[in-house]
């Protein structure tokens, strides 16, 4: 299988790693990773009591159990990882994307 592939300055050939998905039990919603991102990929939803979970709006102080981060535009992601840098509990996955 083929994968995205980007020839630096170097020479040396790059396969980002976009991200997949984010482990909800061991996110704790703090956004450090929101926060670096610049593309837009990531989103913090709340999540109930049953485990349902919702976007969290400005100023919105429902009762919900805990906050985690969604990749709500994985599409958005360019693979710099940048997230992943600065999440201290790296809840964070990534892969390759094929051709």
């Amino acid at each position: 299988m083929s994968y995205y592939t980007v020839t630096l300055p170097s020479g040396v050939a790059w396969t980002p790693n976009f991200i997949a998905a984010i482990n909800h039990e061991k996110c704790i919603g703090c956004g450090r990773c929101y926060k670096t991102c610049a593309r837009d990929v990531l989103q913090l939803m709340a999540v109930d009591d049953e485990g349902a979970m919702f976007a969290i709006d400005d100023g919105d102080d429902d009762e919900y159990e805990k906050k985690v981060m969604h990749v709500a535009h994985p599409e958005n992601c360019v693979g710099c990882e940048s997230c992943n840098n600065n999440c201290a509990r790296r809840c964070i996955s990534y892969s390759p994307k094929a051709l």
